[in-house]
């Protein structure tokens, strides 16, 4: 966890004494993620690969929850946890390492905590998982529906989350839809106040559906990727399909990869697009999630829309660099040391510089150099 930049607070100017004490409230399985970096190839059948890097973090949904409390938001997560040794690491990594609250998580003995290998070569990754569906608290609801769990590892089989009977009252909440399923507590959080952000994943029933996802209608913002969101508005151009979703949802946001993001606010008809940063990628795992946080940080602080995008395209930019998920993902520290970096150098574009210049309001004046190394390779070293 960044620690030496301390005290930033992107919310600080709008708390009051009655506000919810949980900003941005999540649920979902955490996984142990054992990432190798490095690679020069995909690995091949018969043969022994060695990877020049190597990491271990919580996974899952824990990449969220740690790219949100990193940017300094109260983050409260919902989530079960094995009793082995994994899941002891992964739960003293979030509580005591992020900071982040696990007063609705609990332990499950007797189960194993679910795993996955990631592989990242040429820019992309190959992952292996591994896990069993958690048992559900006693009197826990089961979500409804038969797809696949909230913030689980694309196209892998994964437990299922653990829903809670009364989501904590907060700013927001963080859902991942699904065809044909709805998760009640979404809708609670919702009629408590939260604002609820979404990502969805792909409809492996091929029928891409806006009415097969009812917890849209609960939804503050739709994150879908230009696939998705083409697919699904059945337009051939993310822009029109982001226009199309915002009379769906109040803030339509479309991921484009490298070349940015584009979003449009239903209620006013405003829109924004912002180009990505070109950097070397070296692991993508998490950027999504490093993205979507970016932007819930930007739009509970009040930020134009614009500035919103912006913020998360970098942290999801800055987050590829290092290798990992929650291992990646930035807080104040790295965007200060970027934006400290990005005006000294030279035959800067004076356009892109102006683009980020709100952090100047949000920034300290000084910031360790860049870059700045967090990621570790081991579970742990006794003490």
């Amino acid at each position: 966890m960044s620690t030496d930049t301390p005290g930033i607070d992107p919310l600080q100017a709008l708390r009051a004494p009655r506000d919810p004490a949980c900003d941005v409230f999540l649920t979902g399985p955490v996984f142990l993620d054992i990432i190798f970096t490095g690679l020069d190839s995909a690995p091949v059948r018969g043969t022994e690969s060695w990877a020049r890097g190597m990491g271990s973090s919580p996974g899952g949904v824990a990449n969220m929850a740690t790219a949100l409390a990193r940017l300094g938001l109260h983050t409260s997560l919902a989530a079960a946890f094995g009793d082995d040794h994994y899941g002891e690491y992964c739960w003293d990594a979030l509580e005591q390492g992020e900071g982040i609250d696990l007063s609705m998580s609990h332990t499950v003995p007797g189960w194993h905590s679910p795993v996955t290998v990631s592989m990242a070569y040429e820019g992309e990754r190959t992952m292996v998982s591994h896990g069993h569906e958690a048992p559900a608290p006693t009197g826990t609801p089961a979500p409804t529906g038969a797809a696949a769990p909230a913030h689980a590892h694309a196209h892998a089989p994964a437990p299922a989350p653990v829903f809670p009977h009364c989501p904590p009252r907060a700013r927001a909440a963080v859902a991942s839809l699904a065809p044909g399923r709805s998760e009640p507590w979404v809708a609670t959080a919702a009629r408590n106040g939260a604002l609820i952000f979404a990502d969805v994943g792909w409809d492996e029933t091929g029928r891409w559906d806006l009415d097969a996802l009812p917890d849209l209608a609960h939804c503050e913002a739709f994150l879908p990727n230009a696939e998705e969101a083409m697919r699904y508005t059945r337009t051939d151009c993310p822009r029109a399909a982001a226009h199309t979703l915002a009379e769906r949802v109040p803030l339509a946001v479309v991921t484009l990869g490298a070349e940015g993001a584009y979003a449009v606010d239903g209620r006013t008809g405003a829109a924004a697009a912002v180009p990505a940063i070109e950097v070397e990628a070296l692991d993508p795992t998490g950027a999504g999630d490093v993205f979507v946080a970016g932007f819930v940080t930007g739009t509970l602080a009040d930020w134009p829309l614009a500035d919103r995008l912006a913020f998360a395209g970098l942290t999801a930019a800055l987050s590829v660099q290092e290798f990992g998920g929650s291992l990646s993902a930035p807080g104040w520290a790295e965007v200060a040391a970027w934006w400290q970096l990005i005006r000294t150098c030279d035959r800067q574009d004076p356009a892109a510089l102006e683009r980020y210049a709100f952090l100047d309001d949000l920034l300290p004046a000084s910031a360790r150099a860049w870059p700045l190394r967090r990621a570790v390779p081991t579970i742990g070293f006794r003490q």
